[in-house]
């Protein structure tokens, strides 16, 4: 026997009455009587009716569906984000369709075309460490594919973005660390290739300036965010004529990562070296030892609003929309577990 849903023309034959009777009766439109309305909507639940989701989105010139481009779901930033995303897409009826860069630009832009080819209404982004160009979403302006980037954004003013200053809280960070008596500290720097690895240094650099401290440029080490390289910049750091009693760490991946080399090369955690991070996730509080000092970036909110302004922009139907960037001041967490 064939299962299939009916369609709505079915419907129409069944009763002896129009398809448009039936959409609109199916619609609730007030020109259809309550008597007609009843009839159809019974049948279409007895002949397993579903709407047309292609009509509609041919209709409506929309496909309810978002592009999310992530670098790698297995960070529990982006994880945390990718929840608040679906949230609030499911709240407003949208669908989301996930792809993960991987930190690879190529891949990166791969991803862009196939959303593109999927007819994604608007694509969410936070971009790989080596994006630097960014040609792969410039194109999708022809395409009235809006764009919108979180946490990590382009330089540019030229696009709508959402994401977390962290300068401030950096200096905040070293301040701290300064006025608990430290004056040699380490600082573990992301890839160049991304505009937050200057901003958390320019924080750095900042707050040793303030207090008069000499800044050791042999105390400034930097990791592309493997675990290897990760390992290789804490190594420096312990190698250097003066061990630093504190290291600011680029996130909290590369803390643990930094922390687990640390307490196997026989130092005390947070006695005779202290560590402080980025992104306050909840994965540290499983380290016997955590950073002393954690800045929250706002996962949840960052992907919220970011979510709500890529609605926006689909709804007006236009990508050159006026552009909006909202930024988050980030917040030194102290850590109670020491």
């Amino acid at each position: 026997m064939d299962h299939k849903p009916a369609t709505i023309k079915v419907i129409a034959q069944q009763l002896n009455v129009s398809v448009s009777t039936v959409s609109r009766a199916l619609h609730n439109h007030p020109s259809i009587g309550l008597r007609t309305r009843m009839q159809v909507k019974k049948l279409a639940a007895e002949l397993n009716y579903e709407p047309n989701q292609a009509a509609i989105s041919f209709k409506k010139g929309k496909t309810f569906t978002i592009g999310v481009i992530l670098p790698n779901l297995r960070e529990e930033f982006f994880s945390m984000a990718i929840n608040s995303i679906e949230d609030t897409a499911t709240k407003n009826n949208y669908t989301v369709l996930i792809g993960q860069s991987h930190d690879d630009k190529e891949r990166e832009k791969k991803i862009v075309e196939t959303m593109r080819r999927h007819r994604v209404d608007g694509i969410l982004v936070s971009i790989s460490k080596n994006t630097d160009s960014f040609e792969h979403f410039d194109n999708l302006k022809k395409h009235k594919i809006p764009v919108v980037f979180f946490d990590r954004v382009p330089e540019s003013d030229d696009v709508c973005k959402v994401f977390c200053s962290l300068k401030q809280s950096s200096i905040d960070m070293v301040d701290w660390l300064i006025g608990q008596g430290h004056t040699r500290i380490g600082f573990i720097k992301g890839p160049g290739s991304m505009s937050s690895t200057d901003e958390r240094l320019q924080g750095y650099i900042q707050s040793l300036a303030k207090s008069n401290i000499k800044m050791d440029t042999n105390l400034i080490v930097e990791t592309d965010l493997t675990k290897d390289q990760n390992i290789t910049a804490i190594k420096k750091l312990l190698a250097a004529n003066e061990t630093p009693t504190a290291v600011v760490a680029f996130n909290d991946y590369v803390v643990i990562d930094a922390i687990r080399y640390t307490k196997d090369a026989g130092y005390e955690i947070n006695k005779n070296i202290y560590f402080t991070s980025y992104a306050n996730l909840p994965i540290t509080s499983y380290l016997d030892h955590p950073p002393i000092l954690s800045v929250e970036q706002f996962p949840h909110q960052q992907a919220e609003k970011a979510t709500d302004i890529l609605l926006k922009l689909v709804d007006a139907k236009d990508s050159a929309l006026e552009l909006r960037k909202i930024v988050l001041e980030g917040k030194l967490i102290v850590n109670q577990k020491k």
